[in-house]
């Protein structure tokens, strides 16, 4: 798990547009979303993880244990049952939500960080990241 508490930043995205128009984002706040390049870590702290992601100024951490579900607050104060699993270099997250579940997929490598995410079984989008040069 050479990967934990590195700092990955965003490379690239495929079809996150297509994601941010079906969850009904108005078109200038897409464009102000590929202005950004957030940054991501996943660090370990004895049988709990932490996940912290960097946005913009804003700093988002969830602390999960594998494969335990939690209520989750996300954006606009939804509460969601989450479960992260981690199996080696993959970190599984589940959202379920009263309209059909949501998965990321974290696929961590010594160099990149993949996400793939199927929403509600329909919709498919990829994000990599690379890791932060100071690691190299």
């Amino acid at each position: 798990m050479s990967f934990l508490g590195k700092k990955y930043i965003l490379d690239r995205e495929e079809n996150f547009d297509g994601f941010l128009k079906f969850i009904s984002l108005p078109e200038d706040q897409i464009q102000k979303h590929f202005q950004f390049k957030p940054t991501t870590t996943l660090i370990k702290e004895g049988d709990k993880y932490k996940i912290i992601t960097v946005h913009n100024d804003d700093t988002k951490e969830t602390v999960f244990e594998s494969g335990v579900p939690f209520d989750e607050t996300i954006d606009g104060g939804l509460k969601l049952k989450t479960t992260y699993t981690v199996d080696g270099n993959t970190v599984t997250q589940v959202i379920e939500h009263p309209n059909g579940n949501t998965t990321f997929k974290r696929e961590y490598s010594d160099t990149e960080l993949k996400v793939v995410s199927i929403i509600l079984s329909i919709l498919q989008y990829s994000i990599l990241f690379q890791l932060d040069r100071k690691y190299l």
